[in-house]
This record gives C-alpha cells, structure tokens and sequence, in this order.
C-alpha cells in the first residue's frame, strides 16, 4: 500500500466555476495560509467575493463522507481527514456543523 505522507492532495471546487483545481495541504501550516492561497487561486473568478466573505465559505468532505466547515478540527486532524474542498455558497452551508469557519482575512484580488 502506497504512502501519502509526503503529500496530501485535495481537489479544490468553487460553486459556479467552470473548472476544479488541486491543492497540496502540506504546502500550507495552517487555515488562514490555506484560505489565502485558495483566495489568490480563484481570484480571477470570484471578483473578492471570498475576501469580503459574504458569500462564500470554505467546507470540506472528511475520510468518512461528511461535509464540515473548515476550521472546526485542529489542523493537524484537517489535513490528515480531508479528501475534498468545496468553496460554496453560504445560503447552501446552513445545514453544516456550527463551527468556526477559516478566517476571511486574505488578500485582495490584485
């Protein structure tokens, strides 16, 4: 049996994007380094939706096949659980866990 330790890669998916993407989790130390990066990914598509946070929120499908907010484990179980990312809408993540989703603060579309 293959190892992934040395690496741990996600699809990424953004609701209304034409295209998916694929992300490295052990490229980043924690959630605020990987909202960042997945902002600057999708920038030309999102127009800072996600950095104004108001539309759009980080979930992601753990290895038993549910959909939780970013954010809600520490990082370390994160990146070990995750098989997919998902940025959606939030109107459509109402009926996720209450946690606490990844921090909003990312850099603007340049």
């Amino acid at each position: 049996m293959a190892s992934n330790s040395a690496k741990n890669n996600v699809k990424v998916s953004l609701d209304g994007a034409p295209y998916l993407r694929k992300v490295d989790l052990k490229t980043y130390t924690n959630y605020k380094g990987l909202s960042s990066g997945l902002e600057k990914m999708f920038c030309s598509f999102t127009f800072g939706d996600l950095v104004n946070g108001s539309e759009y929120v980080l979930t992601y499908e753990d290895k038993d096949g549910d959909w939780m907010l970013v954010g809600d484990v520490p990082w370390e179980m994160f990146t070990e659980t995750c098989r997919r990312l998902r940025i959606m809408k939030g109107s459509d993540a109402i009926g996720l866990v209450d946690a606490v989703a990844a921090p909003r603060e990312t850099e603007k579309c340049m």
